[in-house]
């Protein structure tokens, strides 16, 4: 059988570039996981829950900002290298459309800080951590462009090392931070957690930006606005719906928890025990697939451009298989350690029973996140949107219809059932989109 030599994945950006960003990716949630367990015996479960409460306000800030524009910016960028132009304009206009709309967020979220918290989020201790978290989005926005030029150049030294720094140094603050709250006698919330945040966007956004070339003009920039502005506005809609209704989501559970006879203390506690404990253990083998998502993006647009059909369809067979290989693996790891995890890392029997029954998600999961990609790559981001949309709207039915019946025991269920119907319709769309 012959062997793949460095030199040989080196020259194949695919496979390159996936192994660096799943080793460096590896480490960054080694770290985190980690970390997870020091933020859950420091700031207890309930200050897991409310720290959690932000994310979809950062999560609908960072869709709004950046996350359709770092897209756009990697499929042009394999574009223009692919019909040996210069790429560096499409990283040019895709920051200054980010920077500008991540300002207009950090105000907005800064501004409006008390009145987000006490009518949407319905935790008034969320307003300072929002205030500290909104410095973050125009820090992530530079980051994040950076990011997507270079993954369209299919170069992911740059990224996969940024994500490796900004994770140490968001640690790294937090235990500095903690220490420091500790010797003056203050109490530690989960204030310290969203420092972190903003200390690991800063030192990734830095990192970055050492390697970038700005060259003094450029040609064409306005004709690259355009371009990434519009290809950006599907992608921008997908990510800030689904980001909405995941909010909608997210703030359901504990309402729907109280609906059931929980206090809201008790509703906080397994609202951070589901997604500050158990969550990010069922995403840690995902590290994977996220690296090839981030990979096949540019690879497949680069091979619709050559008009190469041959490599397109390789790549969807072999990305179906190995995705249900390794999602059927870890839903398998996860059953047999599930007791494991839940006793002697979180301390919490709950997180392992929660990890039992969400680990059956995995190969639905994994598949549906390469396969969205793939649609992107093909120029279809419409259908992605529709997709994930649907699966949000699966999860919010039975979180208002079961949750306040049968607990959050519905809610694990419907995440199982929306990740099945979003995998099947992915493959069955692929079939049917024109270019395959």
């Amino acid at each position: 059988m012959p062997r793949l030599s460095f030199g040989k994945l080196t020259n194949h950006p695919l496979l390159f570039g996936t192994a660096l960003l799943t080793a460096t990716g590896l480490a960054s949630r080694i770290i985190g996981f980690f970390y997870r367990i020091f933020l859950s015996h420091t700031i207890g479960a309930q200050g897991m829950g409310i720290y959690q409460l932000i994310f979809p306000v950062f999560a609908l800030g960072i869709a709004f900002c950046s996350a359709g524009i770092q897209t756009s910016i990697s499929k042009y960028t394999a574009q223009a290298v692919g019909s040996g132009k210069r790429p560096q304009v499409y990283l040019y206009a895709g920051m200054i459309l980010s920077l500008s709309l991540s300002f207009i967020c950090y105000s907005v979220i800064h501004l409006g800080s008390d009145y987000i918290a006490n009518t949407f989020l319905d935790e008034p201790r969320c307003a300072s951590l929002l205030r500290i978290l909104a410095i973050a989005l125009p820090l992530a926005s530079i980051h994040s462009c950076i990011n997507g030029y270079y993954y369209g150049l299919q170069k992911t030294a740059v990224p996969s090392i940024s994500q490796l720094v900004e994770q140490v140094c968001r640690v790294l603050s937090v235990f500095v931070i903690y220490q420091i709250y500790v010797s003056q006698g203050r109490t530690v919330t989960a204030e310290i957690a969203v420092w972190g945040i903003v200390c690991g966007e800063l030192s990734g956004a830095l990192f970055s930006l050492t390697f970038v070339r700005f060259y003094k003009g450029s040609t064409h920039l306005l004709q690259a606005l355009r371009r990434i502005f519009a290809f950006s506005i599907p992608l921008t809609a997908n990510r800030v719906l689904v980001n909405f209704v995941t909010s909608v989501e997210a703030l359901l559970i504990p309402i729907c928890l109280k609906s059931y006879g929980y206090a809201n203390e008790d509703a906080l506690s397994l609202f951070g025990i589901l997604t500050g404990m158990a969550m990010p253990m069922i995403l840690f083998p995902s590290v994977l697939t996220n690296s090839v998502s981030v990979m096949l993006l540019p690879s497949i647009s680069q091979a619709k451009a050559q008009k190469n059909q041959a490599l397109i369809h390789r790549t969807i067979r072999r990305t179906i298989a190995s995705c249900l290989v390794l999602g059927f693996a870890s839903t398998l790891f996860f059953l047999l350690t599930y007791s494991l995890i839940g006793q002697y890392l979180f301390a919490n029997t709950l997180a392992g029973l929660y990890i039992r029954t969400l680990s059956f998600i995995c190969p639905f999961m994994f598949l549906s996140t390469t396969l969205n990609s793939i649609l992107h790559g093909l120029g279809h981001p419409t259908i992605t949107l529709l997709l994930n949309l649907g699966g949000c709207l699966i999860r919010i039915a039975f979180i208002w219809c079961f949750v306040p019946l049968y607990g959050i025991r519905a809610y694990l269920y419907g995440m199982l059932a929306s990740q099945v119907a979003v995998a099947l319709c992915a493959v069955s769309a692929l079939n049917r989109v024109k270019e395959i």
